[in-house]
């Protein structure tokens, strides 16, 4: 049985960790162009700042906390014996980082034998920081306001009313599919937002700057934080009907409007 840990201590230790490896991508920024490498296509890309990120979060964590287990999505793996797990995102929103995009983020996630209890998801090129505690709440800090502020959602009243984030795979088929879907899905509601970073997605429905989100393919460290961010602000975090979370379909949707898009997704997504 693992040791008793505090949420809110992993959480600190997220949220300090998240701040020093912003200050690394905002240092090494210019030199984004210099080193870059693809993985699963050629438009999946990866820096060498992505990778110096990822090297510097796990040594802060694991720094701290020894015995913990670590999962980043540049390739670090560890399993650590206390039951804890990192599960981190160096630069989630790579192709807007080094395009100079707005849209990317250091996430930060910690599991308690398997469960997430801890989120930080920090937004590089603004400041914003979303948190999370498992039964304690979401919240935003930002630099003009940086006492944070409980997150809720928004209500929306119908689908049509209902302002969508998503976000497209690497693959060209996969692309393909995503925009029929999306070419369905858009009379049907509002409007569609994509911004290119799946962390910030999902704290942007938990702070009311879109209605819901959703996307296929998700991996652990895209989501990891930004989910617990979003349940935290009241929002049904589930996958399609009779599917669990992120295999295949991340959802994040109010409750007043999640029986109708749930429904809609699943129809378009045989």
């Amino acid at each position: 049985m693992s040791a008793p840990v505090s949420p809110a201590d992993l959480l600190d230790l997220a949220v300090s960790t998240a701040r020093e490896a912003a200050e690394l991508i905002v240092r090494e920024r210019g030199s984004a162009a210099s080193a870059v490498d693809v993985k699963s296509s050629p438009t999946d890309v990866v820096t060498a700042v992505d990778t110096a990120s990822e090297r510097l979060i796990t040594w802060r964590l694991l720094e701290a906390r020894p015995d913990d287990g670590l999962l980043g999505e540049e390739g670090a793996d560890r399993a650590g014996t206390s039951g804890v797990r990192w599960v981190v995102d160096p630069i989630d929103g790579t192709v807007n980082f080094l395009y100079g995009l707005r849209g990317y983020a250091v996430s930060i996630a910690a599991e308690v034998d398997g469960a997430t209890v801890a989120g930080a998801v920090l937004d590089v090129p603004t400041g914003d920081l979303f948190t999370a505690t498992a039964g304690g709440g979401a919240f935003l800090s930002t630099r003009e306001v940086p006492e944070p502020v409980r997150l809720t959602g928004n209500r929306p009243e119908s689908l049509g009313q209902t302002l969508v984030a998503t976000g497209f795979g690497y693959r060209v088929e996969q692309r393909r599919a995503q925009g029929a879907v999306v070419a369905e899905l858009l009379p049907e509601v509002r409007d569609i937002r994509r911004y290119g970073c799946a962390s910030l997605d999902l704290c942007a429905a938990a702070a009311g700057r879109v209605d819901a989100y959703y996307e296929l393919d998700l991996k652990p460290w895209d989501h990891a934080a930004g989910a617990l961010v979003a349940a935290e602000a009241g929002l049904v975090v589930t996958g399609l009907p009779g599917r669990p979370f992120a295999e295949p379909m991340a959802v994040a949707v109010p409750a007043t409007v999640a029986q109708p898009l749930l429904e809609l997704l699943d129809r378009l997504h045989p």
